[in-house]
């Protein structure tokens, strides 16, 4: 799996698990929800600063957001 797609899944998961929506995640770090959503669904790749930055809000090791493994 192309590590963008991961990124998607990874990000979308730990969202879900700190019962975020997409809006609180991208207010609190200070992105517009509609990047959210593109990350989400594997649009563009993120930065590594915003890997970290996402991570975090989530309160992951940024490894988290980008390991395939990951379930």
């Amino acid at each position: 799996m192309e590590i963008r797609k991961v990124f998607a899944r990874n990000l979308r998961r730990h969202r879900h698990k700190k019962k975020l929506s997409q809006e609180a995640l991208a207010h609190e770090a200070g992105v517009d929800r509609t990047y959210i959503s593109a990350q989400e669904r594997g649009v563009y790749g993120a930065s590594i600063d915003m890997v970290q930055k996402l991570a975090k809000v989530l309160e992951v090791d940024p490894a988290a957001l980008l390991d395939p493994r990951s379930e």
